[in-house]
């Protein structure tokens, strides 16, 4: 009965706060407190609480776009506070571990709030924050960076469009100009390099909305072609003030190194600080490049690779690994391999590249896919989400500001060399050799942005690092993913380092779910392991390694 009341309570005021989104933050406040949870801590408290939070989360209107303007980002402060008091105020003693997992993600997340109201401010300082329009589903949980509210997400759409999706595109479309001309008014901040790499962000913008006018369906739909050409204007617009005022940005991109171990550890509950990570980059990318040598000189007397050379080798290669993968995992007994597995690897197979335009990715995917079909395991994770979603509403869809990447970037990253020490490359050897490439550019690339982010060296120089340490020159032979991924870690503390700092996360979590085992006088079961995991969901791995082990060590610090 108190459970059906609270849920009750919860979905009416959630309407209620929607319905509610300009009133003044006094009167929000006022209807917080007369409606969030019971003096009396129970589960249900923090589900509903955590159901206000994200609510309040999504910020109210303005002109039809969402509104990151000053005045109303200090008006909605009180409101915050309230709601962080009232999470603190919850008394977990006597939960299950589950549920205080599900305690300590509410918790990160008002932190991710907290952080972006104070430092990162993404709305003030990052013009890519105001790119709406998205042509590819992400292989996370959501978009990577910050990303703004209302976004336009073309792949979701299927042209032509029935009478549901056009309303729907219609109202995408026409958030656009709107928070174009509010970005004019918000971004006042002095951050040069994020303020010259968005103008490109930005810019490529356009690109994407004329597509639009290409799709079926669209030409003699003179609406939306009129929306379209107005987005696109002003998109236009946009991009034209981005390069007038960018000879006035002078300041740094990078958030300093405190800033940075305090939003990696309270944030993304990623239990080190900037120099433990520098300290772990540096010792995956000395430990990718010993292990890489010895690999070849362990295959000194085989043949090399030979990287497909048409379309027809290609897509007999990639069938080839699919099905090498999908068996491997299989009679391997690596992990229960779901019906939804090889659909979705499958559709991400890709395609035949010519040599001269082949990026680090595919590059090594010409010679052997099943290095990056392995990191692939994101799209199992994704199938899972939609398919078997978690029984915790607060774990079912993607947390906030990035908090899963150790979780989802650091599993994908981790599989690869899981899978090569399990056995993956027997019948092809070299094919390990990718792999050890692999993680020394993820380690390269981490390392760069470490630097980037204590203001010590550039962007341009953080991607000199991640160039000049990937092995083989596989990172100088095509620079749009060099400036895309060095630009991503700038708006994002921590996701450049979290490949790297998740596997070494997950690795402990195996290693002590190993010892717990040993210490029972039960056997360890890698699929067993790897199913845990995939259960728990999404969340940041010092979370599930707690979760399956009952150890809690990683997080004492984080904790006090």
């Amino acid at each position: 009965m108190k459970q059906t009341l609270l849920l009750n309570i919860s979905l009416l005021f959630v309407i209620s706060l929607v319905g509610q989104a300009n009133m003044s933050a006094t009167a929000q406040s006022e209807t917080l407190m007369e409606n969030t949870v019971s003096k009396k801590s129970s589960y249900e408290d923090l589900i509903t609480l955590f159901n206000v939070w994200r609510s309040f989360e999504s910020p109210p209107l303005k002109n039809g776009a969402p509104d990151y303007t000053k005045d109303t980002f200090t008006k909605r402060w009180p409101l915050f506070k309230d709601l962080r008091r009232k999470l603190i105020e919850i008394d977990t003693a006597n939960w299950t571990i589950p549920q205080r997992v599900d305690w300590m993600l509410v918790w990160a997340e008002m932190n991710g709030y907290d952080f972006n109201y104070r430092i990162l401010k993404p709305w003030d300082r990052d013009p890519a924050y105001y790119k709406s329009v998205w042509e590819y589903r992400s292989d996370v949980p959501a978009h990577e960076g910050p990303t703004h509210h209302k976004t336009l997400e073309l792949w979701t759409y299927s042209f032509p469009l029935d009478k549901e999706e056009r309303a729907r595109l219609l109202t995408d479309l026409r958030v656009i100009p709107p928070l174009n001309e509010q970005a004019q008014q918000n971004l006042i901040g002095n951050a040069k390099e994020l303020w010259q790499a968005g103008i490109r962000v930005i810019a490529n913008q356009s690109k994407s909305l004329n597509k639009i006018l290409n799709k079926q369906g669209i030409s003699v739909d003179a609406e939306i072609s009129r929306a379209v050409e107005e987005a696109i204007r002003s998109t236009d617009s946009f991009t034209a003030w981005l390069v007038q005022q960018a000879p006035s940005k002078t300041g740094p991109s990078g958030i300093g190194k405190e800033n940075y171990s305090w939003y990696l550890q309270n944030v993304h509950l990623v239990p080190l600080n900037w120099e433990d990570e520098v300290m772990l980059l540096k010792r995956e990318l000395a430990r990718a490049w010993a292990s890489l040598k010895l690999e070849e000189h362990r295959n000194r007397e085989l043949p090399p690779l030979v990287a497909a050379d048409s379309p027809e080798a290609y897509n007999l290669m990639a069938d080839k690994a699919a099905k090498s993968l999908l068996r491997f995992l299989e009679e391997q007994e690596i992990v229960t391999v779901k019906e939804y597995f090889e659909p979705a690897l499958r559709e991400h197979l890709g395609s035949f590249v010519p040599e001269a335009k082949r990026n680090f990715f595919l590059i090594g995917e010409h010679y052997d896919p099943r290095p990056l079909y392995s990191h692939f395991y994101h799209w199992f994770e994704l199938a899972r989400m939609d398919l078997e979603p978690h029984a915790s509403p607060i774990r079912r869809g993607p947390l906030l500001y990035n908090i899963f990447d150790s979780r989802n970037e650091g599993t994908a990253t981790a599989v690869e060399e899981l899978f090569l020490q399990a056995g993956l490359y027997d019948d092809s050897p070299r094919g390990k050799e990718i792999v050890y490439i692999m993680i020394a550019q993820r380690a390269a690339r981490g390392l760069g942005s470490l630097y980037a982010h204590a203001n010590e060296m550039s962007m341009e120089e953080a991607g000199g690092i991640h160039s000049e340490y990937t092995p083989r020159g596989w990172m100088k032979t095509e620079k749009e993913l060099l400036l895309f991924e060095q630009h991503l870690y700038m708006r994002q503390p921590g996701y450049g380092t979290s490949y790297i700092t998740g596997k070494y996360l997950l690795e402990s979590a195996l290693a002590d779910y190993a010892k717990m085992k040993e210490d029972e006088g039960k056997p360890f079961q890698i699929r067993e392991f790897m199913d845990r995991l995939n259960s728990i969901g999404n969340i940041p791995i010092s979370l599930g390694h707690w979760e399956m082990t009952g150890q809690a060590e990683q997080l004492k610090n984080i904790l006090k």
